[in-house]
């Protein structure tokens, strides 16, 4: 694996997708997912100019967080569960992955004992797939203003993992239909929501040209994953 090598390569995709789209590469952030990356290959990546990062396993975040450079990014993008929310809060600036009112409630408690206000990303579930996280766009539309109004929380936005598909071209309506679901979700809330979290290394560059303001890039940076192949929120 050559790191450096493939950020740029990344980089290069990134750029050429927006100029596609008619956008500022500067509007788009690259997210590097280190699910299963050791401490030494956040840091490499880091001294390469990465610096936000995210994780799918609370368990896994807190033990190596602490051994990554300490000015580091980090954001929560796997699915987090109830017991799992204080640690969440105390170790990621953002949490991507907020399916549930339920789950938001128990952050917000959480953020309020830690004296913290919590971004957080609303996770929709575009396709309807049960194998999937995420709350029915219908859910979440009228969930919307309960969850806004939770103290120590704001929502930053919107976040979906598409079916997947060897065809990127295959995962446009769904990014298309979470940019209309912030659309949506900007009129009943009377404010902008600034990021849309979508795109991973097989389509992020059909999801920029959807609107993606945040891609999360695993397997395009670090290279194949061992182990079983899963439906994660990762990259």
């Amino acid at each position: 694996m050559n790191l450096a090598d493939n950020i740029e390569k990344v980089q290069q995709r990134v750029c050429a997708a927006c100029g596609r789209a008619g956008r500022d590469p500067d509007s788009v952030t690259l997210l590097a997912v280190t699910k299963s990356q050791p401490p030494e290959v956040v840091a490499a990546a880091a001294q390469l100019g990465l610096n936000l990062f995210g994780e799918n396993k609370v368990q896994e975040a807190k033990a190596k967080i602490p051994l990554c450079p300490g000015k580091l990014r980090w954001h929560f993008i796997g699915h987090l569960q109830s017991n799992k929310c204080r640690d969440a809060v105390e170790l990621f600036e953002m949490i991507q992955s907020v399916d549930s009112l339920p789950l938001a409630q128990e952050i917000a408690k959480r953020a309020e004992q830690a004296a913290k206000t919590m971004p957080i990303l609303l996770e929709v579930n575009v396709a309807g797939e049960t194998s999937k996280f995420g709350c029915a766009p219908e859910k979440l539309l009228a969930e919307l203003e309960t969850i806004n109004a939770l103290p120590k929380i704001e929502i930053h936005g919107l976040m979906a993992v598409p079916p997947w598909s060897s065809e990127p071209e295959k995962s446009r309506p769904h990014f298309r239909r979470l940019r209309e679901m912030k659309e949506r979700c900007e009129q009943i809330l009377g404010a902008p929501l600034p990021h849309l979290s979508m795109g991973m290394s097989g389509d992020f560059e059909v999801a920029i040209e959807e609107g993606a303001t945040m891609v999360r890039i695993g397997t395009a940076l670090f290279g194949p994953r061992t182990g079983p192949k899963a439906a994660t929120t990762a990259g």
